[in-house]
């Protein structure tokens, strides 16, 4: 008799929590992060709700890490969903750990899990609303897409990014969705399926960070000049992380879902000029 599938988490905070909460029943759950205090708080959380969870401290931007993670859940069972969910914001990090966080650590995530997938696996990456607004050369976007994770660091597309923190993470999250596009054919042929999530402004302990400064502020006013009224929740990212997860969306692979209560919209057609 086999054991339950397994589903692979990272981020141990207010996404991730709520996806490991949404898909978790019923498997087992490995929750990964960098942060021992965080990924400890989650796992305890999960564990007294009911949940068969386990934690891994894994960094990301390390690759080596990450196919460690990636081995350690193939051996628990089938890995039948993985949700990447770790990252940093551009309002409270450096040029430098959004690129290597944001940026490699979500190629380390599609290389290493690929390794593990099977018939059924699917791969959900949360890149960002942000990622809509970059304007990108077709052949710089061919480089985010295709060039080894290891050489991403080096591109010219992402040097041009300089000191600023804003450009860094707008690149990092287009380079996010259009990574998993290029993806999706390889693992198409494993009978696996790879897409990306891009929220807007979502109530997480980050957000609220993000908040208190000059850029959270213009983007509280974009959510009321497009008429939301509000911030997203973790619990809507986690429904369309189950979405995409599950069996209702067998045809769907390669491609983002945009949740960002109008916002990227908004700033397309009815944005002041």
């Amino acid at each position: 008799m086999t054991g339950p599938d397994v589903v692979v988490v990272t981020g141990a905070g207010g996404m991730g929590l709520a996806v490991a909460r949404r898909i978790g029943s019923g498997r087992t759950v490995v929750l990964a992060d960098a942060s021992p205090t965080a990924l400890d708080r989650a796992v305890t959380a999960l564990r007294a709700e009911g949940y068969a969870a386990h934690g891994r401290l894994t960094d990301v931007s390390d690759g080596r890490a990450v196919v460690e993670l990636a081995e350690a859940a193939g051996e628990e069972g089938r890995v039948a969903a993985v949700v990447h969910t770790a990252g940093v914001s551009a309002a409270t990090s450096t040029v430098q750990k959004i690129m290597q966080i944001d940026l490699a650590g979500t190629a380390h995530v599609i290389d290493a899990f690929m390794a593990v997938a099977t018939r059924g696996t699917s791969l959900v990456c949360v890149a960002s609303m942000a990622g809509h607004y970059a304007t990108l050369s077709h052949a710089d976007e061919r480089q985010l897409a295709t060039a080894p994770a290891e050489a991403l660091l080096s591109l010219d597309v992402i040097t041009s990014a300089g000191d600023d923190p804003i450009a860094a993470y707008i690149i990092a999250k287009r380079a996010n969705q259009v990574r998993a596009q290029a993806a999706a054919l390889a693992w198409n042929r494993l009978g696996a399926r790879i897409n990306t999530i891009s929220p807007g402004v979502i109530s997480t302990p980050m957000a609220t960070s993000e908040a208190k400064t000059a850029s959270g502020d213009h983007m509280m006013a974009m959510l009321d000049a497009c008429g939301a009224g509000r911030t997203g929740t973790p619990g809507e990212i986690a429904e369309a992380a189950a979405f995409l997860t599950g069996p209702g969306s067998l045809y769907i692979t390669g491609t983002d879902i945009l949740i960002d209560g109008g916002q990227a919209a908004w700033l397309r057609w009815h944005r002041p000029q």
